[in-house]
């Protein structure tokens, strides 16, 4: 059962720590997809969530856009904001706040996978010393 608990608190913690290190390499992605084909505009900031902040701004052909999945890096904005965006011109889905990178994901991502391993690192030592004095018996006396 303890070889169970290793391998299950081994494969959660390097699950988190791979996931984050896809996160990263995703924000490394759209940054570099929107400095391919740069916009910029005027946005309005529409609604803040935990999830997600919601924008619109209008594209020089006169579209109004509104991403479904918010605006990326959107520390610090509140409702009935303007702020200035960086969008991928193709894909105007895909917009930032102009001067934030996927630099700003590496100190929550980072602590993240720290804290997983200070926790993880102790709980699989812990079982691996439950286990080696739980056959450490055995052998001996065999």
């Amino acid at each position: 059962m303890r070889r169970v608990g290793w391998w299950t608190a081994l494969g959660v913690a390097s699950l988190l720590t791979v996931m984050c290190v896809c996160l990263l390499f995703a924000a490394i992605r759209n940054d570099g997809a929107i400095a391919a084909q740069l916009g910029t505009a005027n946005a309005t900031v529409d609604s803040v969530a935990f999830d997600r902040t919601i924008i619109h701004f209008e594209t020089p052909d006169g579209i109004v856009h509104s991403p479904a999945n918010g605006v990326l890096y959107p520390d610090g904005l509140a409702a009935g904001q303007l702020v200035r965006i960086e969008y991928d011109a193709s894909d105007p889905e895909l917009a930032r706040v102009a001067g934030r990178s996927a630099a700003l994901t590496l100190l929550p991502l980072g602590s993240f996978v720290f804290f997983t391993w200070l926790v993880a690192g102790p709980l699989l030592w812990w079982i691996r010393r439950l286990d080696k004095r739980a056959t450490a018996p055995a052998t001996s006396s065999a």
